[in-house]
This record gives C-alpha cells, structure tokens and sequence, in this order.
C-alpha cells in the first residue's frame, strides 16, 4: 500500500489550454525539453524541412501549423511522474479540448503578452470553472512587446472572477525586456541574446538589494520601477493561498518566453510544488478517492488511424483509482462485458510503449474494437463503479451556406 501511495503521490495530470499561437504547444516541447523526454525542442511554424513539435503529430498539424487533436505525453522529472494533456486551441477542434480537460487535475493557461485574453480562452476558462479545476497562469511572449503586467493580471482578475498571485514579476518586454524577479526567492533572473535558441539555458540570478549590479544591468530607471513594483505587489496584491489555488479561486502568475526557455524550468518546479496528486472522481456510487487498492477509470478520447499501417482505434483513458495492471480481467460497466486488455499504452504523442503498469493520475491507450464509447467506466468487477458521463456541449455554427435563388 506504501507503494502505491507513494507512486500516486508523485503523480501530476494537467492540461494546457489557450487561445490559438498564444504559444501553448511550443511551451509543452519546452517542458517535454526539460523533463528530458525530448533533446532538442521543435518549433509549431516553421519551414517544410524544419523539426516539428512532438505534440503536433498529425500530418495536417504539420502543414498547418497548429494543433488538431489533443495530444498526450508522460515523462519524469525531479522524481515527479508527469502527463501533460496538450489541447487544440483552434475553436474548430473545441469539443475535443472540452473534453479532454475532463481528465485532468488542473489546467496550465497560457496568455500572449501583447493580445491578453482572447475569446477561445474565455471558453476554456469556463470549462474548467465548472469542474473547480485549479488554473495556473503562464502569460507568453515577453521578449516582444507586450501589454502592462499590470493590465495583464487585472483582466484575469475582471473577467474570470479570480484573484491572481504574480509568482514572478517581468522587468520590461520587446527590446527591454531584462528578465523577471522571482517573489519566493527575491532574485532577479536575467535575460539575455543566449536564451534566444532552443537548448537549455540557465539564467544568471542577481538579488534585488544589489543595486549598483543591477544599475548596470537593467538600468536606474528599471530598477526603481522594479523596486516599486514589488512594494506594490505586497502591500496591495492578493496573498498567496494555497486552498484557494486548489480551489480554483486563485491563480499563480507566472511571466516568460516559452520560444527562448527564459522562464520555463523555474515554472515547471514552482507548478509542480503547488499543483496536487490526482483528486477524488464523482461516481454513481460516491467519492471515489484514487489511493484505494481498486482500479477503476474512465474514457475520455477515442482516436482513430495513429498508426498509419492499421486502421487501429485508440480509447485514452484516465486511471481514476488504484493501480492498473497488464493481462488482468476488467471490467467493462456500460457494456457489462469482462475484458482483457493486453496492450496497454504510454503515450508521447503518436509515439507508443506497451507498459505493464499504470497508477491514478496516469493516462493510458487501448486498442478499441469498437467497444467503448466516450465515458465509459472501466474498473474491477468485484468493485464496480460507475463515473459520471462528460458533459456535452451545444454544437457552434461557424459558417452558413444559404442557396441563392435568382
């Protein structure tokens, strides 16, 4: 039992939602980059012959440039086990985000600096409202130039009714931008022309009292703005609360530049130490809490034709409770059948490993032979639960086609 409180534990399942080229898969290669699940970073847009981004694995990603479908991705890093659900930020793919962020513990938002919120955030926001899924703020692309942090934060706090917590604070953008200082630590973390490639950078920390260091590197006038700021942000800002951060009624600030790594790994630690372990799922039955000896989780994605060579379908499912293991009876609550599921999968992206265990928290892919359905439970037989279905949500008309009469 020690074990697999232990393993559930380190667990952390979140998705990654934003508005379209706010920078969110390009941040999920660079967390993948740090986690060491990938060398070298792809880029989302980019030249026919350049690498593309893990995450976008569809060939009509590639050619377009954006995310179609989500994608899932596990690795390890500082001993925590982490699966990053990766969603369309395209309107056109919606329903697939909706029901994606159904799986996850909390939610990792992504903001364009210059543009702030945009109305596909607005949606995804309310998605996760619904659920009280904690919301984590990484507002993108400082090193172009971008809208007051201030102006930033005080419409996250406007429109979604949230207060916010700056875990960090930006020193300038565009041209100016000289780095961020760190709240926890009270460093400042430099910017530099180095952070502009895509390999790991460590940034050079300087500590706010140091002032004449910090007249030579970001100037008096940023300096005393800076000095400012900070007695702004603790005399008047919201306190950090951790209940409320995973209560969804606050969100961690977070500043950066997802394309130059400025600012991701200080992020990915800070997310990981607050964020929690999988939750509790409602079921028919009750709480259903994931530390209990029995398996049981549900489908939340059904993918068609991953492999080119077969026309295989996939069932993502997410491990709920307990622990999962390869070549054990199951069973199947909707179709009230027992089953053997031979060839579990760990995802990174189209990449797939048959794996012989998996835990609460954990996502995993089966072969569907036209079983499962969106929603579905899948558990013990002995224990059998029955999770609440994924909501539906109303179909959104993009376009009319009205024929003309002459």
């Amino acid at each position: 039992m020690a074990d697999l409180r232990q393993e559930i534990n380190r667990r952390r399942t979140f998705a990654i939602i934003s508005h379209p080229d706010a920078g969110k898969t390009t941040l999920t290669e660079k967390l993948l980059l740090y986690g060491g699940a990938i060398q070298l970073a792809g880029a989302v847009k980019g030249k026919a012959s350049a690498r593309h981004a893990v995450s976008d694995w569809m060939e009509l990603e590639k050619q377009r440039g954006i995310s179609i479908t989500s994608s899932v991705m596990q690795f390890e890093y500082d001993g925590y086990c982490i699966n990053i659900l990766d969603t369309p930020g395209h309107q056109d793919f919606s329903e697939d985000t909706y029901r994606t962020l159904m799986a996850a513990d909390s939610a990792v938002m992504v903001i364009d600096a210059a543009k702030g919120i945009e109305p596909q955030t607005r949606k995804l926001f309310k998605v996760c409202a619904m659920r009280h899924i904690p919301i984590f703020t990484f507002i993108n692309k400082l090193d172009r130039d971008a809208r007051s942090p201030y102006e930033l934060t005080e419409q996250l706090e406007t429109e979604f009714g949230i207060g916010t917590y700056a875990m960090n604070w930006p020193i300038g953008s565009g041209r100016d931008f000289k780095g961020v200082y760190d709240r926890a630590s009270g460093k400042i973390l430099s910017f530099g022309e180095a952070h502009r490639g895509v390999s790991r950078i460590q940034a050079t920390e300087y500590a706010l009292e140091d002032t004449q260091a910090l007249d030579e590197l970001i100037g008096p006038s940023l300096r005393q703005t800076l000095e400012a700021d900070v007695e702004l942000l603790d005399g008047a800002g919201y306190e950090f609360d951790l209940e409320q951060v995973r209560q969804g009624q606050l969100s961690p600030v977070f500043f950066g530049s997802a394309l130059t790594n400025f600012g991701v790994e200080p992020f990915l630690k800070s997310f990981l130490e607050i964020t929690m372990p999988p939750l509790p799922r409602q079921a028919a039955e009750g709480l259903v809490d994931p530390f209990e000896d029995n398996f049981s989780a549900f489908v939340f994605k059904i993918q068609a034709n991953m492999n080119k060579a077969h026309r295989d379908r996939i069932a993502f499912m997410r491990v709920c409770s307990g622990k999962f293991e390869r070549d054990r009876e199951y069973y199947h609550v909707q179709g009230g059948k027992t089953l053997r599921l031979a060839q579990p999968q760990q995802m990174m992206a189209e990449s797939r490993q048959v794996i012989d265990e998996a835990y609460a928290g954990d996502i995993i892919g089966v072969f569907d032979p036209g079983l499962f359905a969106i929603g579905d439970t899948v558990c013990t037989k002995a224990h059998k639960v029955t999770y609440e279905g994924i909501p539906t949500f109303a179909p959104e008309i993009f376009a009319a086609v009205e024929r003309w009469t002459p």
